[in-house]
């Protein structure tokens, strides 16, 4: 039986506190990681205790290690056979990234761990198929693959005891609640389950409902950028974007990783074709790329040989790229929870970054979303006098644009055409 440390009521905790397995403990020396934060501080001791846990924690938070940590102590400390823990992301990239986490930690204990994604090869296809019905200790998975092995009919999950769902908002974002449903039907009953988000909506609560017992709760700065980000916002029509970044980009010579969100593959490929005419060492990455292609671009943009990434927001979510300076969003994001997923690229593990946003004539109500989301207005700028003017800031009045896809900021006038009948033939006064 392992004891668990009680709570500080300050943290970092070192690692060496929480009871961790002693190979892992190595592992995580031989990394250079040394103190936990908040979020590993809060998680990890519950999931040893094995309770079920829902978990909201912003991205650069390190919510990705809180749940690897106590999931390969228990492998390295409990006798099993088969399949031990299933891991479900909405995405291949975040397959890929835990996976590679994983191995990192793993390397000094026996566990084996396959990540299970589309996009591969019959090759590729083969292997999971091994892993799935001999047994990975360790299977992260995106829910439209595993339902594709699930549906032939040899994937053994009997000896399933854990089951975590990481970026559990993104995965329902994306239409994934009938396939997690249905990939839970093949589990065990008896299990401890585990929910990571970045979100607490009304969705996720009752997706929780559904599938965690008594689950303990931990929610870690919900909804609030970093504090290392500086966030600035210019003013700029679409045809002045461009240029735009051209002129901040001679500037910021000292800023070595870039990332600029775009709200179209479109988008991604014109303006990485652009800069790259205009002699930066830009690329373009989207769910058009092949997985090939995809995972060559990212190694190079994390090994610093391409130094501004083009992106949409396949982007925004989950991938643990380090020391990355700058985001600009292009154009702003539909949702406001993207908005902090965005600029959470940047000053992770409490490091300093920045994040520059265009807002146009069309994206004021939006971006007024995000200020009341992060609850502070942040200053507008003007785009410089060679550029022309940008669009006037216009705080949207407070029902925004309406279904008829009215601006914000105006009400449409009504006319008036006198007093209108009733049926009864009574003369009514129209309501102003």
């Amino acid at each position: 039986m392992v004891v668990i440390p009680p709570l500080k009521s300050v943290y970092p905790m070192k690692f060496t506190e929480f009871g961790l397995n002693e190979m892992l403990l190595e592992a995580i020396g031989y990394m250079n990681f040394e103190k936990a934060t908040e979020i590993q501080e809060k998680a990890i001791p519950i999931i040893m205790q094995g309770k079920d846990l829902i978990g909201c924690a912003q991205t650069g938070t390190g919510k990705t290690a809180a749940f690897v940590l106590p999931t390969l102590h228990q492998i390295a400390e409990e006798d099993h056979d088969g399949i031990h823990t299933l891991i479900l992301v909405p995405t291949r990239e975040l397959a890929i990234q835990i996976d590679q986490q994983i191995q990192g930690l793993a390397y000094f204990t026996n566990a084996e761990c396959t990540a299970v994604y589309g996009g591969g090869d019959g090759v590729s296809w083969e292997q999971e198929r091994r892993a799935l019905s001999q047994g990975a200790d360790v299977i992260i998975a995106t829910p439209g693959r595993l339902i594709s092995h699930l549906n032939n009919g040899y994937v053994k999950f009997e000896t399933v005891r854990h089951l975590i769902l990481d970026e559990a908002d993104r995965m329902l974002d994306i239409g994934f609640y009938d396939d997690i449903i249905k990939i839970i039907g093949y589990l065990p009953k008896k299990r401890q389950s585990l929910m990571f988000s970045a979100t607490m909506a009304p969705k996720i609560r009752k997706l929780a409902q559904q599938i965690l017992q008594q689950p303990e709760e931990i929610n870690i700065a919900v909804s609030k950028p970093a504090e290392g980000v500086t966030q600035m916002v210019y003013m700029a029509h679409e045809e002045q974007k461009t240029p735009l970044i051209k002129h901040l980009l001679k500037d910021k010579d000292n800023f070595k990783s870039i990332i600029i969100f775009c709200s179209t593959r479109r988008k991604v490929e014109q303006l990485a074709r652009n800069l790259k005419r205009a002699n930066y060492n830009a690329r373009g990455i989207s769910s058009d790329y092949e997985q090939e292609e995809r995972e060559a671009v990212l190694l190079n943009f994390k090994s610093r040989k391409t130094r501004i990434l083009v992106a949409t927001d396949v982007l925004s979510r989950g991938i643990d790229i380090k020391d990355i300076n700058l985001v600009i969003n292009y154009d702003v994001p539909g949702d406001a929870e993207d908005y902090v997923h965005r600029i959470g690229r940047t000053a992770r593990a409490e490091t300093k970054g920045m994040a520059i946003t265009f807002v146009n004539s069309d994206d004021m109500y939006k971006f007024h979303r995000i200020e009341k989301l992060i609850e502070r207005e942040l200053e507008k700028l003007a785009p410089p006098t060679e550029l022309g003017e940008g669009p006037q800031w216009q705080t949207p009045s407070p029902k925004g644009r309406n279904r008829k896809g009215r601006k914000p900021g105006f009400k449409k006038k009504r006319n008036f055409k006198g007093p209108r009948k009733s049926s009864g033939g009574t003369d009514t006064k129209t309501k102003s």
